[in-house]
């Protein structure tokens, strides 16, 4: 059944590519804007529940000691660094892929699990982000329709289908979800938790890192949906051509789907 749904995404990830005339260079901040008076409906929802839940769980991380935050951003990202590095290899691009390599091998051994982050040290700085929209970007799918999602929030048709090529590409998954590797208590699979306690935990890092600045574009905003789309659609350009906007270096803490990272 899973190699099934396997052959039956990358099919259509391939059609999406090969009826597509867009190239990096051609990314534009702009979307079809497809069903927005769902997707109003829908980021008020997330408004609610991130007022009634996240907000408070992602101020309490924050108050947790800076060592404590720091260890556990950098562990789940290290582990994240996987799916970057995927792919890093299936956009082609070598030289990231080695710096992505680099830098978890040496925080894996040297770095405890990559709890700390030696390898900035020795000059293997952290780089962006890739996730499989990305990638479908770099080759060349087109953006499709805008929409917003329950719980996982701003997207396009091209980052949706993204968001399900991360799951057959993720090694983390594949760990997790091997039977040699199992852990059964009862009924409970552990190790199948266990991937869902690290995508929690590095989204609860997320949002504590941009409590202030979610808060000040809810205040600030005539519409704040149109400034979300707005936001969303740039940082995944950005991040598709690898160009800044107006000089800003991209940080993992700017506006991204939570899938995504």
């Amino acid at each position: 059944m899973l190699k099934g749904l396997k052959i039956l995404f990358f099919i259509s990830a391939l059609s999406i590519v090969l009826t597509s005339n867009q190239s990096i260079a051609d990314e534009k901040y702009t979307a079809n804007e497809c069903f927005e008076k769902l997707s109003r409906g829908t980021l008020k929802f997330n408004q609610g529940l991130d007022r009634a839940i996240f907000k408070p769980i992602a101020k309490g991380y924050r108050a947790l000691p800076v060592p404590i935050r720091t260890g556990t951003s950098n562990f789940v990202g290290n582990l994240r660094s996987l799916l970057t590095f995927a792919n890093n290899i299936l956009q082609g691009d070598v030289k990231g892929a080695g710096n992505t390599a680099g830098r978890f091998a040496i925080n894996t051994t040297v770095g405890v699990l990559g709890v700390f982050d030696p390898a900035a040290k020795m000059g293997l700085e952290k780089k962006s982000r890739e996730d499989f929209g990305q990638t479908l970007g770099v080759w060349g799918a087109d953006t499709g329709c805008y929409f917003v999602l329950p719980i996982l929030g701003p997207t396009t048709t091209r980052d949706a289908l993204g968001l399900v090529g991360n799951t057959f590409i993720d090694p983390v998954y594949y760990l997790t979800h091997n039977s040699e590797t199992d852990v059964v208590v009862g009924n409970e699979n552990l190790s199948e938790h266990n991937y869902y306690y690290y995508r929690g935990t590095d989204a609860i890092d997320f949002r504590s890192k941009n409590i202030e600045s979610i808060d000040s574009l809810e205040k600030n905003s005539i519409d704040f949906y149109a400034s979300v789309k707005s936001l969303y659609l740039q940082n995944r350009a950005q991040k598709i051509s690898n160009t800044p906007i107006s000089g800003k270096k991209q940080n993992d803490s700017d506006w991204e789907e939570i899938d995504n990272q």
